[in-house]
């Protein structure tokens, strides 16, 4: 099996990359980044298994090239609001098999547009499959495989600024706390402010209690498209230490943050001047938390999954698991899919556990 990692250089495609070489079944990781010296360092370390590669996700021509002839191509390239359907696209094109981390409510239903000419071409673009959107969505199908009707589905996550530093991870937050986004209520889709409805969610130690907020993650956006009857779906996350969820609403108010280009400056503003006053006090330690709500058997039944690791684990790891199921072939729809509706969720959680992720249930 060969697989191609686009952004494979990155904190969260760097943990796919070091899962999928320990893999007997993997017999090439080509690492392409268009920081090609991180691929390098990495390729150099991870020894003959895998490659490194410059990739520009802007040039069209050159990343069907080096996509086509893979088994799989999984991207970690973000903030996926700018990236997700060009290489979504680039993969339908060279007709290659494809997984992504996408985590913006906006990107993923650009990519459910492509469904139709990824099926056309015998292709599956499998979006969404890393901490949040990935296991909160395993979980979520988990939870209504044991119910016999489903309710409602309320996902949660915390993140904490020290458990990733990477550029793209803080233009995605930008881009969630800013304007409108998509929620699922009482059978609609919904718009409703980013970062409105403040809740205090718990989460396993060492998180504990911290507000969560809506925001535009893809959630609400997939489940309800996928598993019909559901009357509501919700995702909120917080970001730990939790006062950086109110200096984060303040570059929203400041207007800071509604543009592409606004985003950009003051991501790396921040990487530059702030992270460091924002990770005093941090624990490096992220959280997901599914809430699952229904009947079983004439009762009102509530089922909880929760997790927690480090940020790029929780992400890199289900990624790599997914690729894998992609390249043997176990997934077997064509188009456009998440993972609430191809992937077993025992299978899955097997895994996670093999590689000392635990899911906690109640």
């Amino acid at each position: 099996m060969k697989i191609i990692a686009l952004g494979g250089a990155g904190d969260m495609g760097s943990e796919a990359v070091r899962d999928l070489v320990k893999n007997e079944e993997v017999e090439k990781v080509i690492i392409a980044d268009y920081d090609l010296k991180k691929a390098e360092e990495l390729s150099s370390k991870l020894g003959e298994k895998t490659e490194a590669l410059f990739v520009d996700a802007n040039n069209h021509n050159d990343l069907v090239e080096i996509i086509s002839g893979k088994d799989v191509a999984l991207s970690c390239i973000g903030p996926f609001y700018k990236f997700e359907e060009k290489v979504a696209w680039a993969a339908i094109e060279a007709k290659v098999n494809y997984i992504s981390i996408c985590d913006d409510f906006d990107a993923a239903e650009a990519v459910l547009k492509l469904d139709e000419e990824a099926k056309k071409r015998g292709v599956t673009v499998l979006t969404g499959v890393g901490w949040t959107p990935g296991m909160s969505n395993v979980l979520a199908r988990k939870g209504a495989n044991e119910l016999d009707k489903v309710e409602e589905i309320n996902i949660a996550w915390a993140g904490d600024c020290a458990d990733s530093e990477g550029l793209a991870v803080i233009k995605h937050t930008l881009h969630i706390y800013t304007g409108k986004i998509k929620t699922y209520r009482e059978g609609k889709y919904l718009e409703i402010p980013a970062a409105s409805g403040k809740e205090m969610v718990e989460f396993p130690d060492p998180i504990g209690r911290i507000p969560v907020y809506h925001l535009g993650h893809p959630e609400p956006v997939t489940i309800p498209y996928f598993m019909k009857g559901i009357r509501t779906v919700t995702l909120k996350g917080g970001l730990t230490p939790a006062w950086v969820n109110g200096v984060t609403r303040l570059f929203v108010r400041l207007g800071l943050t509604n543009t592409v280009e606004k985003r950009d400056k003051y991501a790396q503003l921040i990487k530059d001047h702030l992270m460091r006053y924002m990770m005093k006090g941090a624990k490096k330690f992220s959280g997901l938390r599914v809430d699952v709500k229904g009947e079983k058997e004439g009762k009102k039944t509530h089922l909880t999954f929760k997790a927690v690791d480090h940020m790029n684990r929780l992400t890199g790891i289900p990624l790599a698991i997914g690729a894998i199921i992609l390249g043997k072939g176990e997934i077997e729809q064509k188009g456009v899919i998440a993972p609430e509706v191809c992937i077993d969720p025992d299978k899955f959680i097997k895994e996670l556990e093999r590689r000392e992720i635990r899911i906690i249930t109640d």
